[in-house]
């Protein structure tokens, strides 16, 4: 599939309705307002075709930076484009799927420091979300743990400070790196008491901000169910 099919394919499978839910989300124009089912399928047929990810991003639409980001090469990209990536990153759906992207890249601890050290608020909410996905994978290497326990110093001391999305993405972090292992467990619900309650403005949408403290213990509850279910 080329650019020019690319673009007509999620202009024709856009919906109005999608474009005003898309915008309560804080997402802005240009955009066809694709679902994310329908991309998905597209990018499903394209697999990896880093060439294409690139014409789609320079686009500016954000239907085509979402699929560029899902046909982006994690072994293929180049440290400046994702740099340049962070740069644009204007919202938060993208700013989740960048860091997930970048996360598994040969990038991923200079991006996620980078990143969450950035004032701006979506390319910073991209680092966090880059640090969730270190915290979930499967990597038992001691130097990520140590990584993820320095990054959440950083989430206690900056976290009320932080832009309402980067402040989101800071928490999402906080609660993977609480289900990583024991250690970090502990280690992150002592944060979580010490930080409180953290406040998100999510506009025009039902959207809830969880609590870390309470969805970790939730998370070790299932972990722990589990276990005993397949002792038995």
């Amino acid at each position: 599939m080329n650019l020019i099919e690319a673009v007509k394919t999620l202009a024709d499978a856009g919906t109005a309705q999608n474009r005003k839910v898309y915008a309560r989300h804080g997402i802005r124009e240009p955009m066809y307002g694709c679902s994310f089912a329908r991309l998905k399928s597209v990018a499903k047929k394209i697999k990896h075709d880093q060439k294409l990810a690139e014409q789609l991003w320079d686009t500016g639409n954000h239907d085509c930076r979402c699929l560029a980001i899902m046909v982006a090469d994690p072994q293929a990209i180049k440290k400046s484009t994702l740099a340049k990536w962070g740069r644009g990153v204007d919202n938060s759906c993208l700013s989740g799927m960048l860091g997930d992207l970048a996360a598994n890249t040969d990038h991923a601890f200079h991006f996620a420091s980078a990143w969450c050290e950035s004032p701006r608020e979506f390319t910073g909410a991209a680092g966090w979300s880059a640090v969730a996905v270190l915290a979930m994978s499967d990597d038992d290497h001691g130097e990520l743990d140590e990584l993820l326990a320095t990054c959440l110093e950083a989430v206690e001391h900056g976290i009320h400070a932080a832009p309402n999305h980067t402040k989101q993405a800071m928490n999402g972090a906080l609660i993977a790196v609480g289900g990583r292992n024991a250690k970090l467990k502990k280690l992150a619900l002592a944060a979580a008491k010490r930080i409180g309650k953290v406040e998100v403005d999510h506009g025009e949408t039902n959207c809830k901000t969880p609590d870390a403290a309470g969805y970790i213990a939730k998370m070790w509850a299932r972990k722990d169910g589990s276990k005993r279910s397949s002792a038995h």
